[in-house]
């Protein structure tokens, strides 16, 4: 199986698997980056899978169903271009002989979903759509910080392993806000150089790993000593013990960060 990230727009990510002869592919904002990769590879598309509702994500949708018949599946709670497989938590999609399973992640929209594959040629893969950045979360745009922090919890409760297929090309930024608020994280520090030389040859940071964010990402460490007091040094109402402040803090932070 093929794990290809073809460039959209000025920053995204349009994710696609195949075999060779066939195709998936994950939130097309764009359908020209994926029927321009069809053809050169010379694949068909089987299915369409959207994480949550926003143009960048569904607006090439419609124009890649019309042009190739595939299925498109996505969140139960959200307006996406019908006809459409809605899914929630527990369901499964059955593509390319995978099985991806359905997770609930509301945060960065109400009914964002992901989609996990336990086993993707030996490892499990997540299509995490904007609820995950490496180093980073996606903006509480429609969800609260605690559903956020329940939503990246259970992503970061997958195995280490898992290849981390996030949306969009903002590594570096989140890493400069990363470092400002864990400045002594050595893991951090060895990621934010890596990631930089990747990006000075134009290729891709992503994707990550679970383990690697488990170390480097500040949402994902809500209940560290050090992310806690950069936290309250940025908002003296930040509870120790109550890490949905902690996150609120550090996205509101992130928010304003240059």
């Amino acid at each position: 199986m093929n794990l290809l990230a073809l460039p959209a727009f000025a920053d995204n990510y349009l994710w696609m698997l195949h075999d060779g002869h066939r195709a998936i592919v994950v939130d097309p904002g764009e359908a020209a980056p994926v029927a321009d990769a069809l053809r050169r590879l010379g694949l068909q598309l089987q299915a369409i899978l959207v994480t949550h509702h926003h143009a960048d994500h569904v607006g090439g949708v419609e124009a890649l169903r019309n042009a190739t018949g595939a299925s498109v599946h996505g969140p139960a709670r959200e307006s996406v271009p019908e006809p459409l497989v809605r899914l929630a938590q527990g369901d499964t999609v059955d593509v390319l002989g995978l099985r991806l399973e359905v997770i609930d992640v509301p945060g960065h929209t109400a009914g964002h979903i992901a989609y996990y594959c336990p086993q993707m040629d030996g490892a499990p893969l997540l299509f995490c759509g904007d609820t995950l950045f490496s180093g980073g979360c996606g903006r509480l745009f429609e969800g609260t910080p605690a559903q956020m922090l329940a939503s990246l919890d259970r992503l970061a409760a997958l195995p280490g392993n898992t290849l981390v297929c996030c949306a969009h090309e903002y590594t570096l930024s989140n890493l400069k806000f990363a470092t400002a608020v864990e400045p002594d994280n050595a893991a951090l520090r060895d990621y934010s150089r890596h990631c930089a030389a990747l990006r000075a040859q134009n290729r891709p940071t992503l994707p990550s790993r679970m383990e690697l964010e488990r170390e480097i990402n500040p949402f994902l460490r809500v209940r560290q000593a050090a992310v806690i007091r950069a936290a309250q040094g940025h908002d003296a109402q930040v509870q120790a013990d109550d890490a949905v402040t902690v996150l609120a803090a550090l996205r509101q932070w992130k928010n304003g960060f240059r």
